[in-house]
């Protein structure tokens, strides 16, 4: 049986999907494409009908998972602007929540200790992901100098991702979720967040 190609595309972003939420839960290594054939009801013979390889896959997977942040994030700030949806970003990144579901949060929080061990195609995509990430929070802080602000918003990834990849490395809940909130504190003075909503520019 011959399938139309909106038919196979809608298959393909259907096993990507499934590869997104499998690479920030296992790790890259982890990911078995038997498994994630099976998962979204297709054989594993299928699986070279849509990818060349299982690189080509975890790849593709990488940059679902950093568009399913974008657009979730999106979702959480909305129409605010500047320091006020950098810090409902903060608010939801640097959570509990993201701690307890690795499985659909941010990938730089997730899969960074595996990138290492990772070919090219999907250390690229990560890199695309993450260069991305860092240029939306750098369009909501303050000041003139473009520079200065990718530098910063740089380091608040670094310190967010640390964040929470330390969060979920500790089984005591409660000093996970102090160190989230400390840090939570610490970035918000950094990037020039007010406690008061009413002074945050």
């Amino acid at each position: 049986m011959r399938y139309t190609e909106a038919h196979k595309e809608e298959t393909r972003k259907k096993v990507v999907k499934a590869a997104a939420a499998a690479v920030r839960a296992k790790g890259p290594d982890g990911v078995g494409v038997a498994e994630i054939m099976k998962e979204v009801g297709l054989t594993h013979g299928g699986f070279y009908a849509h990818f060349p390889s299982k690189e080509a896959l975890v790849a593709a997977a990488i940059g679902e998972a950093f568009d399913q942040g974008r657009r979730r994030f999106g979702r959480i700030t909305g129409d605010l602007k500047g320091l006020e949806a950098f810090a409902a970003f903060l608010e939801s990144y640097v959570s509990m929540e993201h701690r307890a579901y690795p499985e659909r949060g941010c990938p730089v929080a997730t899969i960074v200790s595996d990138l290492p061990r990772q070919g090219a195609a999907v250390r690229t995509v990560f890199d695309a992901g993450v260069t991305g990430l860092i240029s939306r929070i750098a369009a909501w802080l303050p000041g003139d100098d473009i520079q200065e602000r990718q530098d910063l918003a740089g380091s608040l990834v670094v310190e967010m991702a640390g964040a929470v990849s330390l969060s979920r490395a500790v089984s005591d809940e409660a000093m996970a979720e102090r160190f989230l909130a400390q840090s939570r504190r610490r970035i918000r003075a950094r990037a020039g967040v007010s406690d008061d909503p009413e002074r945050t520019a």
